[in-house]
């Protein structure tokens, strides 16, 4: 089980840092476009949460002795929130980044899941943060990290996005 575990964790690390390596670019390009970051102050709260959601998954896995049963049904819904999250990045485009950054006179995009969802990210990012760590029975990780999650999305995240969209329109 743990071979499992470290397997999935290592795909989560190549994954997340290939995100930030995106990010990074993405950002550059933004700034050249005139783009303005916003709300920067509590983008090491999500760092923290995402670096010990993994260390709590993985710490707590290790001490299960066999999958719970319904591990298909995690799998299956961690692999539809990279599906979502992947959609929500092709759709953006150079517009996709992990920290808030708008460019003044260009609108929302409205398209890919957009056009279904405000924020079909972190939907994505939300469903992973509790799946991986059920797919191991890691349930108090999944417990504590979609609680912080939650926290820092409603109250943070969300309202510093929309203030910068809204800034950005006047």
């Amino acid at each position: 089980m743990v071979k499992w575990v470290l397997v999935l964790a290592g795909i989560v690390i190549i994954q997340r840092s290939a995100e930030l390596w995106l990010a990074a670019r993405n950002k550059r390009w933004v700034l050249a476009q005139g783009g303005v970051e916003f709300a920067s102050g509590h983008y090491p709260l999500f760092i923290l949460l995402h670096s010990g959601w993994l260390a709590g998954w993985v710490a707590e896995a290790a001490k299960q002795v066999s999958l719970p049963a319904i591990w298909p049904l995690w799998l299956l819904f961690f692999l539809a929130a990279q599906g979502l999250r992947y959609w929500c990045i092709f759709t953006l485009g150079r517009r996709w980044n992990t920290r808030i950054l708008v460019i003044p006179g260009h609108p929302p995009v409205r398209q890919g899941p957009y056009r279904y969802l405000r924020h079909p990210n972190y939907l994505a990012v939300s469903v992973e943060l509790a799946c991986a760590p059920l797919i191991f029975g890691a349930w108090h990780t999944c417990l504590i990290a979609s609680l912080l999650n939650a926290w820092l999305l409603f109250a943070v995240r969300i309202p510093a996005e929309e203030r910068a969209l809204n800034d950005i329109a006047k």
